[in-house]
């Protein structure tokens, strides 16, 4: 069975240790007490919405994003599929503009990377 603070508290532990960051400077940016978010990180507490708020503002990452992620952990435990592309009906809403938007992200990325190769 999977219990979803469980989840949760990995993907916080897991971007906190890709960033390089104590439990002590998150703890502090989000205002949460060490112990506490020690506590969220082992899926020992059930964190509310608003703590969840914080402790992503304060890891610089989209409450959404972190959720999504969340999402895809226990799909995986399930069994079920995680599709890698947009749904259909979601595509046929706002595919111009997310194509738009896409492409306009990946032009910038390249020149980016070709710019910084180029020095």
């Amino acid at each position: 069975m999977v219990v979803l603070r469980h989840e949760i508290g990995d993907v916080l532990r897991d971007v906190r240790q890709r960033q390089g960051r104590t439990l002590r400077e998150v703890s502090h940016s989000a205002r949460v007490s060490l112990g506490y978010l020690s506590e969220v990180e082992r899926g020992q507490k059930e964190a509310s919405s608003e703590l969840l708020s914080s402790i992503c503002s304060a890891l610089d990452v989209p409450l959404s994003s972190m959720l999504r992620e969340v999402s895809d952990r226990v799909a995986v435990a399930e069994g079920v599929a995680v599709p890698d592309t947009v749904p259909q009906e979601f595509a046929q809403r706002y595919g111009r503009d997310l194509d738009r938007e896409l492409n306009s992200d990946l032009n910038d990325e390249l020149a980016k990377g070709l710019l910084s190769g180029a020095r």
